[in-house]
């Protein structure tokens, strides 16, 4: 596709070059240079490529658009600059789906330009995020308002976001998958307050790309805030999680091809002694044909993981979404740990992004469902298609 090439000729030219300022300097100093290349992707037409074009956007299936996300991976932040980030992605999916008329043009239109920021609030310290139906944020009705008390925590990019997408509980009696609804919260709303930042492996979460600790305390807004009806929390939370898995997938392919070719570059030119590159040990022979074959049969797997979903839905391909979630993941932290070790000392540091995405991209196999549940929920359902049956506790 022209759009990958463009992509790729824009990420490689225009903001890997930018990395060691963003890497050293910060997200907020390096702001004003990254808005620039925003406003250069939109006149090359690269902007927003998941988007319908009658939102802004390119308008690329779910497959087109994840060969793109995995050219976007190779750099630090490039979603960002083409406005295709998470959580703004599933924000702007969930309200294109399901978002009234008053709540896309406060909300989504100014987000598929770029303008504003959002968040998503789901996590909560006080419960396993792996089971994402049992959670202590209440919101009650009176009158026309919603009132929303709770805590969240991991919600990303909260710092500096406009509004966020809360989970709560609005039906405590209703069955499990129907007790919660998701609420559109405008982040300036009284009540709702940033705890900190948290930070990740050592890195203080002073920038846009940390997540945030919130506190609901009598949030009150309108009850035309809820999206989607009452009730349907959970169904839209599993139904962004389809197309996001195949985003971040590739997203994460696109971080393995960076880091081996990283790889492969310090093993040709590192020197073990005078005429001796360090690639003519067999331990690194091994591992960059090991990685080569892992990145290939991760994205063939993602790919006709997209092709299922464009098909059949996000639930008829479930099983191949959660497999790509945790062998993907898995894949991620082998070839990053490998291109660390054969960086040596140098691996460790800021002078490449490898320790960047080792603090950051270790969370791969938690997010979006611990890799453990994934791979639970698979075998059951293969075991139960052989006739395996489990009492109900």
């Amino acid at each position: 596709m022209d759009v990958v090439a463009r992509t790729r000729a824009f990420v490689d030219d225009e903001l890997i070059p930018l990395e060691p300022d963003l890497l050293s300097k910060g997200w907020v100093a390096m702001l004003p240079t990254l808005r620039g290349k925003r406003d250069e992707a939109k006149k090359r037409g690269l902007w927003a490529p998941f988007l319908p074009q009658e939102h802004g956007g390119l308008g690329l299936t779910l497959l087109e658009y994840a060969h793109v996300s995995e050219v976007l991976g190779r750099g630090l932040l490039a979603h960002w600059v083409l406005n295709c980030q998470a959580p703004d992605v599933g924000n702007m999916e969930l309200l294109i789906a399901h978002g009234t008329d008053a709540q896309k043009k406060q909300f989504l239109e100014p987000l598929t330009r770029g303008e504003i920021r959002s968040c998503f609030g789901m996590t909560e310290p006080e419960h396993a995020g792996s089971n994402p139906v049992w959670m202590s944020t209440r919101a009650r009705r009176e009158g026309d308002q919603l009132v929303i008390d709770g805590h969240k925590w991991f919600t990303t990019g909260a710092d500096g976001a406009s509004f966020c997408i809360v989970m709560a509980v609005t039906d405590p009696e209703a069955p499990l998958h129907g007790r919660a609804s998701q609420i559109i919260v405008p982040t300036d709303t009284p009540g709702f307050r940033i705890v900190r930042n948290i930070s990740v492996m050592g890195e203080p979460g002073a920038d846009h790309p940390s997540h945030s600790e919130i506190r609901l305390e009598n949030v009150r807004v309108p009850a035309t805030n809820m999206l989607g009806p009452q009730g349907a929390g959970f169904a839209l939370a599993q139904e962004r999680l389809g197309p996001g898995r195949i985003h971040h997938c590739m997203r994460w392919i696109g971080i393995c091809e960076r880091a081996f070719e990283l790889m492969v570059t310090r093993a040709a030119t590192r020197e073990l002694s005078p005429g001796k590159p360090l690639g003519t040990q067999q331990q690194i022979q091994l591992w960059i044909a090991e990685s080569r074959a892992e990145i290939h049969a991760a994205r063939l797997m993602v790919i006709d993981c997209a092709e299922r979903i464009d098909r059949v839905g996000a639930h008829g391909a479930r099983d191949y979404v959660s497999m790509i979630k945790f062998h993907v993941a898995s894949v991620l932290q082998q070839v990053l740990d490998r291109a660390i070790q054969v960086h040596g000392a140098l691996g460790m540091t800021d002078d490449t992004p490898l320790a960047y995405w080792y603090r950051h991209e270790r969370a791969a196999r938690i997010y979006d469902g611990p890799d453990e549940v994934h791979k639970a929920s698979v075998a059951k359902r293969i075991l139960q298609a052989h006739g395996m049956t489990a009492r109900k506790d």
